[in-house]
């Protein structure tokens, strides 16, 4: 009988290959398939004409190539705060804890310091705990590694590699990445940037940035929000790990007993004001001003820069706030909020689930197991201590801490949440019924539908507008009214990757497109440098105009916003018909 070559195998070693990339398994795994493989093949024409032992052979072959997956899995690895080989080590710089030493960039112009502790770890005993200073430290602390991320639930390294394809367009084959970065507890760490060389008395502006992810999910270190574009032009960025989920945002009424302030459920929230508190204390050391600090934040980030410029634990910490695609502004916040009736009661659900009656029982089970409780703990709430009543509370009486504002969103929003549960015209009626209720017949008026594309767009405009735009405008009204200088955005560029969707602004606003991307255009590139020169000015001095720039005027009628797009000018914002109706059914009022 004639050899054939067994091109199936060929196929199938190819698809491992592709899996092994995609779910970041070590460079052995690629050398064992191959060779393996290629082993196999020989065998299974060796024995061409005996089916047993050819069968015998394919058998062995993919159990070798499925154990070769297991034993390569992609190890749990920190995260290098610059992608240098031996990077050179800065002067070593004593704060408050000890002293502490970072690393230089390749071109030597910007200095890193990763995983400089803020808090004690909120472990054991710590769990569910205001956060602690952190101990003292004796010896040079070597920052030269981001620390974990917050606890949180993590995919398959296959799921985020198909996320940066289809949803990001920008996966990179690489062989620096074959690793799982790590998640802990102990996350309590903050991370700055800071231009090579600065001195403590050089008075350097300061950003303290807080990341998204819904308040369950999130790391510091993404690239589109590194804080070392900014740094080179003079500014010192700051950046924190705090608590997610169950472990930020579980509420239990022993736990407010057992607190000295009476607080359960902001412990994410008091974490994000204590990295404020340390860069207060710390940040001078390092070349920058205490006494000109914004906070900025995009997304569950806005939202919680949102809450910190109305808590009181947070006066005199800022100056003022960037707030990028969230706020907790209106009368009965969106999202990553809600009253302490409705925390209380979701933490006795989660107590029922596991079977325990106790704090002390559930702080005895493993972080692993309790991890699984993100998406119904993941909301800052009224504990009388962080906020002792809501935002929008807190704005009508005339109290506040931020001295300026910046704050928008993007043309869509809404598009990566509803991927999978829009609208079509055949339940396009219930959805609208069961958000608007007695308004619905007002919102069919403006936003009829005939098609299933009218349906389907319809309802993405009214999503987002009721999750992001709508929050904002009510922002903007409260800020108006108190007489904060006020300046509003709306992202709208398009582009090869994330366009204008939720968090596409940001690699524009922080000045860090890739070089050579070809995702982006030169417009785009001029569009990120008249941002981040906005953004540069109002960090500088509370103001984002300057020269070579369009006048951004202020906000003062609600309705003046500077549109980054391919048109780039002051509009008129859209949706003020819905917002006037989102109004009655909120009971929102400035009287």
């Amino acid at each position: 009988m004639k050899k054939k070559f067994p091109f199936f195998m060929a196929i199938i070693l190819v698809l491992l290959l592709v899996f092994l990339e995609l779910n970041k398994n070590t460079v052995l795994g690629f050398m064992l398939a191959i060779t393996l493989s290629a082993v196999a093949c020989f065998y299974y024409l060796y024995f061409y004409d005996d089916k047993k032992k050819k069968s015998l052979t394919i058998l062995s072959w993919v159990a070798s190539l499925c154990l070769t997956v297991l034993f390569t899995w992609p190890p749990v690895k920190a995260v290098k705060a610059v992608d240098v080989r031996n990077p050179q080590k800065t002067e070593v710089v004593s704060i408050k804890n000890g002293d502490v030493q970072g690393v230089l960039t390749k071109d030597k112009k910007v200095e890193v310091f990763a995983g400089i502790p803020y808090a004690k770890p909120p472990v054991g005993d710590l769990r569910w705990k205001e956060p602690v200073s952190p101990d003292n430290w004796d010896g040079v602390l070597l920052t030269d590694k981001f620390a974990p991320m917050s606890m949180q639930p993590v995919n398959l390294p296959i799921y985020d590699s198909l996320v940066q394809i289809i949803g990001f367009h920008d996966y990179k084959i690489s062989l620096k990445d074959n690793y799982r970065t790590p998640v802990s507890e102990d996350a309590l760490y903050v991370n700055l940037w800071r231009p090579a060389g600065a001195k403590n008395d050089d008075k350097l502006p300061v950003l303290v940035y807080v990341h998204g992810g819904s308040l369950k999910t999130g790391q510091p270190w993404y690239a589109d929000y590194s804080g070392e574009s900014l740094a080179r032009d003079g500014v010192i960025v700051v950046n924190m790990g705090y608590r997610l989920g169950v472990f930020g945002y579980f509420a239990d009424e022993e736990l407010a007993n057992e607190s000295d302030n009476h607080t359960t459920g902001n412990y994410g929230l008091l974490d994000q004001i204590k990295a404020l508190e340390w860069v207060k204390e710390n940040v001078e050391s390092f070349g920058g001003d205490p006494d000109n600090i914004t906070v900025s934040g995009e997304s569950a980030g806005a939202a919680s820069v949102s809450a910190i410029c109305v808590s009181p634990l947070a006066k005199g910490l800022f100056n003022r706030a960037l707030l990028e695609s969230s706020t907790v502004a209106p009368v009965s916040p969106t999202h990553s909020f809600r009253l302490m009736d409705e925390a209380f009661d979701s933490g006795k659900e989660l107590k029922s689930k596991y079977g325990v009656k106790t704090v002390s029982e559930l702080r005895a089970l493993s972080a692993k197991k309790l991890v699984k409780e993100a998406d119904t703990q993941h909301h800052m709430t009224v504990d009388g201590y962080a906020l002792e009543k809501t935002p929008y509370e807190y704005y009508m009486a005339g109290e506040y801490n931020e001295e300026a504002m910046i704050h928008g969103y993007n043309r869509r929003e809404s598009e990566s949440f509803l991927l999978f549960d829009n609208a079509n015209l055949k339940n396009y009626e219930e959805k609208m019924r069961g958000y608007f209720k007695e308004y619905y017949e007002e919102a069919m008026v403006l936003y009829p539908a005939k098609t299933d594309k009218e349906a389907k767009e319809n309802w993405m405009e009214i999503w987002g507008a009721v999750f992001f735009d709508y929050p904002h405008y009510c922002l903007n009204r409260l800020e108006v009214k108190n007489g904060v200088p006020v300046y509003q955005y709306y992202f709208t560029k398009e582009n090869g990757r994330l366009g204008p969707w939720h968090s596409g602004e940001e690699v524009y606003l922080y000045g860090n497109i890739p070089d050579g991307s070809k995702l982006y255009s030169e417009y785009d590139r001029e569009l990120s440098g008249k941002m981040k020169g906005y953004f540069l000015n109002y960090i500088k001095t509370g103001n984002p105009n300057g020269s070579d720039l369009l006048l951004w005027e202020e906000n003062l009628k609600s309705e003046d916003v500077m549109e980054f797009g391919d048109n780039y000018s002051m509009i008129k914002e859209r949706e003020h018909e819905l917002f006037n109706l989102l109004d009655k059914m909120q009971g929102f009022s400035l009287d």
